[in-house]
């Protein structure tokens, strides 16, 4: 099998690598060898890498700069996925590709199940959501995995933003209004193998595509992430200014941003689980792993 892999360099990409590399050929790129805005190279980049699956972890992930810049955002987000469906549908190729918890407006009360509406509130989400849409609309058999609050021990996120924050702060503010489950890249590299790997042992005549939801077990707020990220560093003997006691919670109206984050991120894998036979660890499982290899190299 012969895997074409995007956005090497991400914190999903750079664990795809591990994670696919016994199950064929992959062939990883990064902005360097093809810019996904620009949908003439996406295409020609299929032609000549010829795969048998196309894995899209790449997105247009800054979701405050995207207000300002909806037509790039738009361009990776929204259009290359249809491309790529495109592209692999002429050739018999399937498609995984990532969404977002932004793609629902976060007013639910529980956690979001693949039938409920999305209702997208920035530029961010809505490209996303066209995304799904545009591949769904594609010739491509595809699975599209929506996950949240992604981390990853390579790459920035909120976890290194916190420990760089204990470093210099003797108190700080987090918002605690927004629920959601912290969600290890590698956990969805894992799980996107697995998936993978079922393909080749069964064939993908009667395999299951569509649209899941993935993420870490359990909730917490991002306060309460916070805490424990500065708790495990300290337990790590890593000398800080910040104490989890000093870290105060505030509402989300309290710290204003250009693009307005979904309240409820929790999302329902249900389906996921039942479907394949998959167990989900705790979100607490997956950050502590990660923050041992990122406390390792600081």
């Amino acid at each position: 099998m012969k895997i074409l892999l995007t956005g090497k360099q991400g914190q999903v990409g750079f664990e795809l690598q591990r994670a696919l590399a016994p199950l064929g050929e992959v062939y990883a790129v990064d902005y360097a060898e093809c810019d996904l805005a620009d949908a003439s190279a996406i295409r020609a980049l299929v032609r000549s890498c010829k795969p048998d699956l196309i894995v899209n972890p790449a997105a247009y992930t800054a979701v405050d700069k995207a207000e300002s810049e909806p037509e790039r955002a738009r361009a990776i987000n929204a259009v290359a996925p249809g491309v790529l469906g495109e592209e692999a549908g002429k050739r018999g190729a399937w498609v995984v590709h990532y969404s977002t918890d932004y793609v629902f407006d976060g007013s639910k009360p529980g956690a979001y199940t693949e039938n409920d509406s999305a209702n997208p509130q920035c530029v961010y989400g809505r490209t996303k959501r066209e995304g799904e849409i545009a591949l769904q609309q594609s010739r491509a058999q595809h699975l599209i995995l929506r996950t949240s609050w992604v981390v990853g021990a390579y790459g920035g996120n909120f976890a290194r933003t916190i420990l760089r924050l204990a470093r210099e702060r003797e108190s700080l503010n987090v918002v605690a209004d927004q629920y959601g489950a912290p969600t290890s890249a590698a956990l969805l590299a894992d799980v996107t193998a697995q998936l993978v790997r079922q393909t080749q042992r069964e064939g993908t005549e009667t395999f299951p595509f569509g649209l899941y939801h993935l993420v870490a077990g359990g909730e917490t707020t991002w306060c309460d992430y916070a805490r424990l990220v500065v708790l495990e560093a300290l337990a790590a003997g890593k000398p800080l200014k910040l104490s989890p006691d000093a870290i105060s919670p505030v509402s989300s109206s309290e710290y204003p941003t250009p693009a307005k984050r979904p309240a409820n991120s929790r999302l329902d894998t249900s389906k996921l689980r039942s479907t394949f036979g998959l167990e989900l660890p705790d979100w607490q499982c997956g950050v502590r792993h990660i923050l041992q290899q990122i406390l390792r190299e600081s």
